[in-house]
């Protein structure tokens, strides 16, 4: 085995590492991670059975149906918020409502646990918003121009006008003052 192997290795990784970064970053990650860890106790707990010894704890309940429904509903709405981030906003709203039923149908929402995590990636999937691009590379018009943007002189602008990038208005020389009757120019005493 060479030293460079390894590298190759390490290169792939990082490699899958970025890639699931800007995957994650393009869709409300977190929101699907939490509403998907929401609906699983609450379909998980009316059918799981505690042995303790020879004795069974049974969580069943008469609503048993409903809370299955209601967690698979929220496992797929989490998986909706990854791979169809376009609907996030109803997904997080049909989250959250379902969080809210899950109360008094599934156990109290699988102990508050998964009513608390469903609520969180509800409310965080309908708050989502994608990122601005950025812009990679400047326009070659801004790139040739040695002067910033805000340290040019407008056409129209005296040189006098500009002072330290900030431009000063001043009236230009023959507008008519309709009001005063005067022009801008200076007056002679007569």
């Amino acid at each position: 085995m060479s030293p460079e192997s390894t590298g190759q290795n390490k290169h792939n990784l990082t490699a899958y590492r970025r890639g699931f970064r800007t995957w994650r970053g393009n869709r409300p990650f977190w929101a699907g991670l939490f509403t998907m860890l929401g609906g699983m106790p609450i379909a998980y707990f009316p059918y799981a059975d505690l042995h303790l010894g020879n004795m069974t704890l049974a969580m069943s309940t008469t609503t048993g149906s409903a809370a299955l429904i209601i967690g698979a509903l929220l496992i797929t709405l989490g998986l909706t918020m990854w791979f169809h981030h376009i609907v996030r906003v109803f997904a997080g709203v049909a989250a959250i409502l379902l969080a809210l039923i899950s109360i008094p149908l599934a156990n109290l929402g699988g102990f508050v646990v998964g009513f608390l995590l469903a609520l969180i990636g509800g409310a965080l999937s309908a708050s989502w918003a994608p990122g601005e691009p950025k812009a990679d590379e400047e326009t070659p018009q801004d790139a040739a121009d040695p002067l910033a943007p805000a340290e040019r002189q407008p056409e129209n602008m005296p040189a006098e006008s500009v002072l330290h990038g900030a431009t000063v208005p001043q009236q230009q020389v023959g507008d008519h003052d309709a009001a005063s009757g005067h022009d801008g120019g200076t007056h002679r005493a007569g």
